[in-house]
């Protein structure tokens, strides 16, 4: 697997706070511009016209079968990797990219919604982060942080999310075989701890020892 310099990306199952932590990092950034790398945040599915009509897929408002989402996810991802302004082009002009979720989310999410191999095939050529950060949390604590949640989408149910890290934790080694560096940081203390944490895995990166 190749491996993109300068890519780390944060992974784990629905309410394990990946969005929320990229956001309090976002903002720690903000604050330190002059001594940190510039960092740009982003997010699969993208807010692309391809990303978009997967969210409306994932809301229920546009039914589509498993194996389409699963083919929408890879057109979305390849333009969000090789467009315009995208990932590879940011990572190789020395921008820290951290992307909430990439092709892990596939493999697990897909390939639970429509067998390994489509998901497998379609994800086989992307390389892969320098660091993968896993936000790991027991699945009922999870739920509760969901609870809020106005909109709703397919793959937030109980049963369905237990598969969902059962299944991250035989992908993960997978990735840490093929030069992937994988983290797993607890997400159930409040997020401020979480965040320290994510920031001592997060500065072993060559990019801030430049």
């Amino acid at each position: 697997m190749e491996i993109l310099e300068n890519f780390a990306v944060f992974e784990g199952c629905d309410g394990s706070g990946t969005t929320t932590q990229l956001d309090i990092l976002e903002n720690f950034f903000k604050q330190k511009t002059s001594t940190l790398p510039p960092l740009y945040k982003t997010f699969e599915p993208t807010d692309g016209f391809i990303g978009k009509l997967i969210r409306s897929a994932l809301r229920m408002e546009t039914p589509m079968k498993a194996e389409t989402i699963a083919l929408l996810f890879a057109a979305d991802r390849n333009e969000h990797l090789y467009g315009a302004a995208g990932i590879a082009e940011r990572c190789a002009r020395g921008e820290l990219v951290i992307s909430d979720r990439y092709v892990p989310s596939s493999l697990v999410y897909q390939g639970l919604s429509c067998g390994d191999e489509l998901p497998g095939s379609l994800n086989i050529g992307f390389p892969g982060p320098e660091l993968l950060i896993y936000l790991d949390i027991d699945i009922e604590t999870a739920q509760k942080r969901m609870e809020s949640r106005k909109i709703k989408e397919i793959y937030e149910n109980l049963a369905f999310q237990v598969q969902v890290r059962e299944r991250y934790s035989k992908i993960l080694p997978l990735f840490a075989q093929q030069g992937v560096r994988v983290e797993i940081i607890d997400a159930s203390p409040p997020p401020h701890e979480v965040s320290g944490e994510i920031w001592r895995v997060l500065q072993k990166m060559p990019i801030f020892k430049r």
